[in-house]
């Protein structure tokens, strides 16, 4: 064995074979780059360099030269058992699960116990034969062999980070080998942050310096910035809709990256429609150059089905490729895919993690994170802080109690960027508050009555898809309005974007229009109504559907927003119904507290103490804490709706080339289901399995929608009847 030539991978294109010895030291080269601080360095090396360890088995080289079934020779465990061979638990695991994922604690034991035990035939001259090749005195790997000086989550959180790293150094290393222009198309890109922020500066000095919210608007960001030279750490940004929160947040994270040379920004939204308008509004300012846009429905450099026949750009291939990992300069995601990346175990959704370390991450809208998760949500973002050296800004109208607490194992400290902000609210009031018959329960009858009473355009949001159907129907028969528009999930994508922007025209128009809407338009939906009705609800949801009345502050008086409580009312859920029913309460008690900034947090402490079941978030906690990586993964779920896209064959012209494009492939990209994505329709099991006669599975495994698609209210039977069933 000592006389042999070693080899990770197979003849590439040029007929070259990738030298074992060269794979390893450019996967811990590469690794090492990604460590966020000096001591956390040994430990990305050391993984890079015993990674691939069992590729010295002359099974695997035999492998590589004749060929054999793919995974039929395994190599992850020696590497991993000599890592505990030299006191290194933390680089073993991420060894052990490069390939197949992170496991569980047991599982990683019982992979690497014979290797300790002496029972594996050849690992002696493996480890041999790896020594020798790399050259053991430069690469000194005894000092390698550290302990990780801290225990429980925050060692967990730094397994996920390491085997973040070494998965991408691995494959970027392999991709090299394979694909060398591939490889060369990577964005090199780095956060220009003067360049950034003399481009804000602009769009800030263009912007209006009259009116009192003008003035607000610029002293709010006068005081932020003044706090952007901190360490990193935990922030909140905590303002009333309309004051320019999303451009103040990133004028603080620049000038923060700046202080901490901090690598680079990453802004987690939690819906579709919020990603779309922040990343179209960044791109204007800053250039689409520097922003990568990221999430299911879309990434940045695929093409539409307008230009499948062209050819990618340089940009739209270097944009994919950084969807991959987040080597970017600025990213625009979601909340789902942000946590679900952090919660894998997967290698795939866990490379970008390594990209979040030295980087300031702006969470908008934060109090979207569902309460069932909250507590190994923010668990999670305490140990990113402390061991990767991230700042986090929370960022929202309505601030949850996030902050650690008895019984609330929070965020160690968040630091408010805003000194008084309830002298903000005061002087930012836009509504007046109203409960409409003192919150009895009333018919469609009287809610119709008091809608119109006003003569003025309305908004009216419901808490499920079928009240919001049932009632739009029944306003449909008047001729009371000059438009009428129903928004829900049951409707796909595009046919959402197209309507809120017919909405926002119609209101620019100054038309008397009717919008009758699920809580889907309670965050990053712009619009602004001088009157809004809204069904009873959790405190959070009233406060940001007020966020769409008299947004802009431009009524001669205040606007008005109705609380209502419709006869036999349904609720997504009883935690959801649980919360209404305590906000209900506390307004009925006193509605002026609607008024006050802090209400919400005072109010989310209550419910999530009174309300919240624990078991779950305290399995989660455990499982992390006992190392058990799968099961982690298995168990935390941001979104738990169990449901399954439906793909609207009858939508438009455009959704049915989309399909028939698909229909003689073998296999469809990734870009396939992207392109197939604005198409879809999330829906229940049980309204797929009754409606299973106007569906069909197609051989990519994928369920089209044949039935009827109603161009008002989106995916549809007998509506009314069978809404309930989609998502």
């Amino acid at each position: 064995m000592m006389d042999m030539d070693f080899f990770a991978h197979s003849k590439n294109k040029q007929n070259k074979k990738h030298p074992l010895s060269k794979h390893l030291l450019e996967t811990a080269q590469l690794a090492e780059t990604f460590a966020a601080c000096e001591e956390h360095k040994v430990f990305f090396r050391l993984s890079g360099l015993l990674h691939d360890l069992g590729k010295y088995q002359p099974a695997f080289q035999n492998y590589l030269e004749n060929g054999g079934r793919r995974g039929s020779v395994p190599h992850a465990s020696w590497g991993a058992a000599y890592a505990v061979k030299l006191k290194n638990s933390v680089a073993s695991i991420a060894i052990d699960g490069h390939h197949k994922g992170l496991p569980d604690k047991a599982a990683w034991k019982s992979d690497i116990n014979p290797y300790l035990h002496d029972d594996v035939p050849g690992f002696v001259e493996v480890i041999s034969s790896f020594l020798a090749d790399i050259d053991r005195e430069t690469t000194a790997l005894e000092a390698l062999s550290l302990k990780f000086d801290t225990s429980g989550f925050q060692q967990e959180l730094f397994v996920r980070y390491l085997f973040s790293a070494l998965t991408d150094s691995d494959w970027l290393s392999t991709e090299a080998h394979f694909e060398m222009e591939k490889s060369a198309l990577r964005p090199s890109r780095k956060l220009p942050i003067d360049f950034m922020l003399d481009k804000l500066k602009a769009a800030f000095d263009a912007k209006s310096k009259d009116g009192e919210i003008n003035q607000l608007r610029n002293k709010v960001r006068s005081e932020v910035l003044d706090k952007a030279l901190f360490a990193p750490g935990c922030y909140s940004l905590a303002l009333p809709t309309g004051m320019g929160k999303t451009l103040t947040s990133m004028a603080w994270a620049l000038r923060h990256a700046k202080q901490n040379r901090l690598k680079r920004i990453i802004i987690v939204l939690p819906y579709i429609s919020i990603i779309d308008q922040t990343a179209r509004e960044l791109k204007k300012i800053f250039g689409e150059e520097w922003i990568l846009e990221h999430h299911s429905n879309y990434n940045e450099g695929q093409k539409s089905s307008s230009d499948k026949n062209e050819d990618y750009s340089t940009e739209q291939k270097r944009k994919l490729l950084a969807c991959e990992n987040w080597d970017y300069p600025v990213i625009v995601t979601t909340t789902v895919q942000f946590f679900e990346s952090l919660f894998s175990n997967k290698p795939s959704k866990c490379r970008k993690i390594h990209n979040i370390a030295e980087s300031v991450v702006i969470f908008d809208e934060v109090q979207t994170i569902p309460k069932e998760i909250v507590l190994p949500s923010l668990g999670i973002l305490n140990d990113v802080q402390a061991v990767m050296r991230t700042s986090f800004l929370f960022c929202t109208a309505t601030q949850p109690a996030y902050e650690k607490r008895p019984g609330f194992d929070g965020i160690t400290k968040i630091t408010p960027l805003i000194e008084e902000p309830g002298l903000l609210y005061d002087k930012t009031k836009r509504v007046n508050y109203h409960l409409l018959d003192d919150l009895a329960p009333i018919l469609f009858t009287q809610l119709s009555d008091a809608v119109f009473e006003h003569g003025q355009s309305a908004l009216v949001i419901f808490n499920t898809k079928k009240d919001a159907l049932e009632f739009f129907t029944f306003m449909k028969s008047g001729d009371r309005w000059d438009t009428q528009y129903h928004l829900s999930t049951a409707m796909c994508p595009v046919h959402r974007k197209k309507t809120i922007k017919d909405i926002k025209a119609d209101l620019e128009a100054k038309k008397k229009i009717l919008v009758v809407s699920t809580q889907l338009i309670e965050a990053g939906v712009d619009f602004d109504f001088p009157t809004v009705f809204r069904a009873l609800a959790p405190l959070e949801s009233i406060i940001q559907s007020a966020g769409r009345c008299n947004r802009e502050g431009k009524m001669a008086g205040l606007g008005n927003v109705f609380l209502f409580v419709l006869q036999n009312a349904r609720y997504p859920n009883k935690t959801y119904q649980a919360c209404a029913g305590y906000a209900a309460e506390l307004l009925q008690n006193d509605i002026a507290q609607l008024y006050s900034h802090n209400v919400f947090e005072k109010y989310y402490a209550s419910v999530f103490a009174l309300y919240i079941d624990q078991a779950r978030q305290q399995g989660i906690n455990n499982a992390r804490k006992e190392f058990n990586f799968k099961t982690v993964k298995d168990t935390y779920r941001y979104l738990d709706d169990h449901s399954e896209g439906l793909f609207i064959y009858n939508y438009s012209q455009e959704s049915r080339n989309i399909l028939h494009s698909l229909e003689y492939k073998e296999y469809l990209s990734r870009d396939d289901y992207r392109a197939m994505q604005p198409f879809t329709v999330q829906a229940y099991e049980n309204f797929i399995y009754q409606n299973r006669e106007d569906l069909v599975t197609s051989k990519h495994g994928f369920k089209i929608w044949h039935g009827s698609y109603d161009p008002a209210t989106g995916i549809s039977v007998a509506p009314v009847e069978v809404d309930k069933y989609v998502v």
